[in-house]
């Protein structure tokens, strides 16, 4: 099927336009990036990812630890207090920052771990609590998630971007679970980005869906 072009006649017909950049938010200026159509922003996005990501993985393992170890004190910073409180971190995977001796000392302190796991294409994830020692097994994507466990709405959620933006909108993966997490969760946790320096964009083009962080954390 050959797409349509945002000014063709029988696209602007539509009930709800594929093409709405009066919909996307002030912090797109439109001055550069992708088109007005919102194929055009999934387009950007995509290739966005695709480069960030590569970009991520060409970095040395050696440089790779030392960006996560200065990222480590910094979250210290952004969360606080962790006795009795419940931080959701993530099991690393295609080059994120690998923050697991980090969540170690978030146990030492009097905190518990949980991890995200995908239940369902479309769903909210479940956060499980995680301790060293804890059974694993490959979920989604192969990485690794508890095998068993209650679910539990975390205190803190730290969520690894793709990307991000100065309005704290997170670019991840392009499945939307983190941003239908945030949505359904019964009381607003702590959300906290983390990423690279590198992958600090202008803009993502944030849409009506799009949740910001409340603060982005990078190895700068």
């Amino acid at each position: 099927m050959t797409e349509k072009s945002c000014n063709d006649p029988e696209v602007r017909e539509y009930a709800s336009p594929p093409c709405f950049a009066h919909e996307l938010s002030s912090a797109y200026d439109g001055q550069s990036g992708p088109g007005d159509c919102w194929s055009d922003v999934l387009r950007w996005r995509k290739a966005e990812r695709q480069r960030l990501i590569e970009e991520r993985l060409a970095i040395d393992a050696d440089e790779r630890k030392a960006r996560s170890d200065r990222i480590a004190p910094r979250l210290d910073l952004a969360i606080g207090k962790v006795s009795g409180r419940i931080v959701s971190g993530y099991w690393p995977f295609r080059g994120e920052p690998d923050l697991r001796n980090w969540a170690i000392k978030i146990i030492e302190r009097g905190g518990r771990i949980a991890l995200p796991v995908v239940i369902r294409k479309g769903w909210p994830l479940e956060f499980r609590v995680w301790r060293p020692g804890d059974r694993l097994e490959r979920g989604v994507w192969n990485i690794l998630v508890p095998s068993r466990g209650p679910s539990v709405v975390p205190d803190v959620v730290v969520a690894p971007v793709v990307g991000f933006d100065g309005a704290n909108y997170r670019l991840g993966y392009g499945g939307g679970f983190f941003d239908r997490t945030l949505a359904a969760i019964p009381r607003r946790p702590l959300v906290i980005g983390v990423g690279y320096a590198g992958s600090r964009l202008r803009t993502i083009h944030p849409q009506p869906h799009d949740i910001p962080m409340d603060v982005i954390v990078a190895d700068d």
